[in-house]
């Protein structure tokens, strides 16, 4: 499934948001000491490394630059030994799902439990308002099923599950060591702060709404402001501008929630470069 969704997205959907200023992912490189991103078309793939361990968020398209680009980070695919997937569709999973080149064969996946009924068949993944049923994700590798709430510790590394659904039934965020919040497809950067992800890609937006609330709900009254880093566009630390418009959906037929600085065809990959990877943190997806 992965590659034919792939070559769709990045044929069909280049042309379809071409001049919308909907998407700006990172290039790729290092946010800070711990954090790098891959940049895959219009998705970030994170990396976050402490000590001798990498953990990877979420696994991008079956995309065939991975490595190479992963290789612009200092990051060997046979090193990351844990992956953690905040939904299952395949800009997030193709390069785990079954028709993949293989690079994570030997990673473990941490994926929500309500999430994987999607991947054991129990429920159908629709998009484009409910029109549309996504073909079933085939994934092979060893997993592990995750609750709300569920802490982690992998090698010292601190990861707090938070269950956010909407987007999909099942997605999780990931907080790791109180400090990064891995959001996925669960807020969406506009020139003017965060809102509720694209509304057409939505499971239920109503619901969605209501998870994005109780996040920031929950990081405040534990004094939380951490780094917000997005699936498709920038990120943040600056916690107001993450949530200011928590209950308005992103759609991409409203100008309002666009970013006049996004690029005008994402799919172009032209400016993500080996030279820029490499010559420091990347601070130009930055919003504050």
């Amino acid at each position: 499934m992965s590659k034919k969704a792939t070559e769709f997205q990045r044929k069909a959907m280049s042309k379809m948001y071409r001049g919308k200023e909907i998407f700006k992912p990172l290039n790729t490189g290092w946010v800070d000491e711990h954090v790098a991103c891959v940049r895959e078309w219009v998705a970030n793939i994170f990396f976050y490394r402490k000590g001798d361990t990498t953990i990877m968020i979420d696994a991008g398209y079956n995309y065939d630059r991975l490595e190479e680009k992963m290789g612009w980070l200092g990051i060997a695919p046979q090193s990351i030994r844990h992956i953690l997937i905040t939904h299952q569709d395949t800009d997030h999973v193709g390069a785990v799902e079954a028709d993949s080149p293989g690079l994570f064969r030997d990673a473990k996946l941490y994926i929500g439990e309500i999430e994987n009924r999607y991947l054991t068949g129990e429920v159908c993944r629709r998009v484009i308002y409910h029109l549309y049923k996504l073909p079933q994700v085939t994934i092979n590798n060893e997993k592990v099923l995750l609750t709300d709430g569920q802490i982690l510790d992998i090698d010292g590394i601190r990861i707090e599950c938070f269950l956010v659904p909407g987007h999909t039934w099942g997605h999780m965020v990931y907080l790791i060591d109180d400090k990064y919040l891995f959001t996925g497809d669960t807020i969406w950067f506009g020139a003017d702060g965060g809102y509720s992800f694209i509304s057409s890609l939505a499971e239920d937006n109503r619901l969605a709404v209501k998870s994005l609330a109780a996040l920031e709900q929950k990081l405040q009254s534990r004094g939380l402001h951490p780094v917000f880093l997005t699936g498709h566009t920038g990120w943040t630390d600056n916690f107001e501008f993450a949530f200011a418009h928590r209950e308005e959906l992103c759609s991409p037929f409203k100008k309002k929630v666009h970013d006049p600085s996004a690029p005008y065809d994402a799919y172009d990959e032209s400016d993500d470069t080996e030279k820029m990877a490499k010559s420091g943190f990347r601070r130009e997806r930055k919003i504050l």
